[in-house]
């Protein structure tokens, strides 16, 4: 939607990280994945990763997300998510690489970007679809 006041959109050079383990439970987040959310640091530590999930994600969406990275292998997609205080979101395009630490255990580390109005206004139409089809 162009001009929506609740929509924060990213800086072109703006770079979004955080790990996670197995569970989805932040481990990191760098400084500029804490300022689109809204969060400090220490607010999200400890939290489960979907603390910035926007209600219009379609379930599919995550599903195809965690069955992809629990295999082994990287996922990319477009997200919406939204804000500390759930009145602004934000979309990026993701990559989520899994790994395994030097104590064997398995996380995951998601690198997020600014998508074009473009990808916005294609993947807010097919997601709408996709959630009209999950009722």
């Amino acid at each position: 939607m162009l001009n929506d006041p609740n929509e924060i959109v990213l800086d072109t050079q703006a770079f979004l990280v955080s790990e996670t383990d197995e569970k989805g439970i932040i481990n990191f987040a760098n400084d500029e994945f804490c300022k689109y959310a809204g969060y400090e640091v220490d607010e999200l530590i400890g939290k489960p990763h979907n603390i910035v999930r926007h209600p219009d994600m379609p379930k599919a969406a995550f599903k195809d997300l965690w069955d992809t990275v629990k295999s082994g292998k990287k996922w990319r997609g477009f997200v919406k998510n939204h804000t500390k205080d759930h009145q602004h979101y934000y979309w990026v395009f993701a990559t989520v690489y899994p790994f395994i630490n030097c104590d064997g255990k398995k996380g995951y580390i998601s690198c997020r970007r600014v998508i074009s109005e473009a990808e916005k206004e294609k993947y807010e139409k097919l997601y709408k679809e996709m959630r009209s089809k999950e009722r």
